[in-house]
């Protein structure tokens, strides 16, 4: 295996819950961070870290991220609003988060879309951005080696990883500015709607 082989795998990308993933019955709490921490017990950058705490599952429905919960248990649409949270809050702060779910919330509620339809949509964009991840970060890497080779400075692998890192922070920025840009659309659309 070579070292972008390695690396692509230690990243851990491909972990994601699908709806079978997901119980047809009601869970408690428990249970709930049981299938997260099972699932993405990989995406853990240290074992002191927690995929999902009962604390945070508390202050997500006390910041109204998910409809209310009945009789102490979860249903599969709870499940798949918190795997939705999960990948959001790396990105988002609560309350861009909450914008975002609020019409998705409403839906689930009325009863009135294909929310699993929705779901496995966008499990398909997830796998497409895996896929087009791996050709991107080749890329990225290759270019902070040709950047480092442009200025003639020692070739030392701890330049072009801190290179590599800038580029891809600066990526990443980039990425959440237009995640942040959608959610004030969808926050001036609504105030124009009242």
């Amino acid at each position: 295996m070579n070292k972008l082989d390695l690396f692509l795998e230690n990243l851990d990308i491909e972990k994601e819950i699908s709806l079978d993933d997901f119980p047809d019955i009601d869970l408690y709490m428990d249970q709930v961070i049981q299938i997260f921490e099972k699932k993405f017990s990989g995406t853990k950058r240290n074992e002191d870290e927690n995929v999902l705490t009962k604390t945070m599952i508390n202050n997500y429905a006390k910041a109204k991220l998910f409809y209310p919960i009945k009789n102490k248990k979860y249903s599969k649409e709870h499940l798949i609003l918190l795997s939705l949270i999960y990948q959001l809050k790396g990105v988002l702060s609560i309350n861009d988060i909450k914008y975002t779910l609020n019409g998705l919330n409403k839906r689930i509620i009325e009863d009135d879309f294909d929310f699993y339809g929705f779901y496995e949509a966008y499990q398909n964009l997830i796998y497409q951005n895996t896929s087009n991840f791996k050709v991107d970060i080749q890329e990225h890497i290759q270019a902070a080696k040709d950047e480092i080779a442009n200025i003639q400075v020692d070739q030392n692998e701890e330049l072009k990883r801190v290179l590599l890192i800038a580029s891809l922070s600066s990526l990443s920025s980039l990425y959440k500015r237009a995640a942040e840009t959608l959610v004030d659309e969808i926050i001036e659309n609504r105030k124009n709607k009242k």
